[in-house]
């Protein structure tokens, strides 16, 4: 379980405050060759990077038409839709891998979302902030209001997060909806660190977390 370095990626964010960390360390996790659903793909920059580096054929779903613009300026094959309602027109094990990265917060039905994931796809990847990382958890004990952070960037008033989680939290959704947890990165800035099962240690110290999940 050693710490490295990640090289940073700028994608759309979701709400995420800076530069994406977390779409190499996903890029790692999907198999070459493999048919790839990237749920919430904003400017399409992880689908494009899979496409280069892992010869994938990749589609993509995303809310805004700006982000579906921009995708399409890529070359990239993606519709405009919601997480929420649409996934349930897709078939059953319609792809190898379906991507979630910094977006499960800002779905109004997280637990039917993941649902919906392993219907229609073999694997999930996901990726989100951590609320129970330290620096929020000191922000919010020291000035008693929402707090913004690096990766948590907007005010509570105007943040597309609707439904923020814990590692823990999230482990404990995967484990309602028979999610295996095959592999977990904690990201904390440019540092990575592989842990396997997140525990309460990856609770307190990730920033971010990016986890495989399989049908158990």
């Amino acid at each position: 379980m050693t710490a490295r370095d990640v090289t940073s990626s700028n994608g759309g964010n979701n709400g995420h405050a800076q530069s994406r960390v977390d779409l190499a360390l996903i890029a790692e996790m999907i198999a070459p060759d493999a048919r790839v659903l990237d749920v919430g793909c904003g400017d399409g920059e992880l689908l494009a990077l899979l496409a280069r580096t892992k010869n994938v054929d990749g589609r993509g779903i995303e809310l805004s038409q700006e982000g579906v613009n921009a995708c399409v300026s890529r070359g990239l094959s993606v519709v405009q839709g919601d997480a929420d309602t649409d996934l349930r027109t897709y078939p059953d094990n319609a792809f190898d891998y379906v991507i979630l990265s910094q977006t499960i917060q800002a779905t109004r039905n997280p637990r039917e979302v993941l649902q919906q994931m392993k219907r229609i796809g073999r694997r999930a990847v996901v990726s989100f902030p951590n609320f129970g990382n330290w620096r929020v958890r000191l922000q919010l004990l020291c000035s008693g209001r929402m707090p913004v952070t690096r990766t948590l960037g907007h005010a509570w008033y105007d943040t597309p997060n609707i439904h923020l989680c814990t590692v823990r939290d999230f482990v404990a959704l995967c484990e309602e909806v028979d999610f295996n947890i095959d592999d977990a990165v904690s990201v904390s800035g440019n540092r990575a660190r592989r842990v396997g099962r997140p525990g309460r240690i990856d609770n307190l110290l990730a920033e971010d977390a990016v986890l495989l999940l399989s049908r158990k």
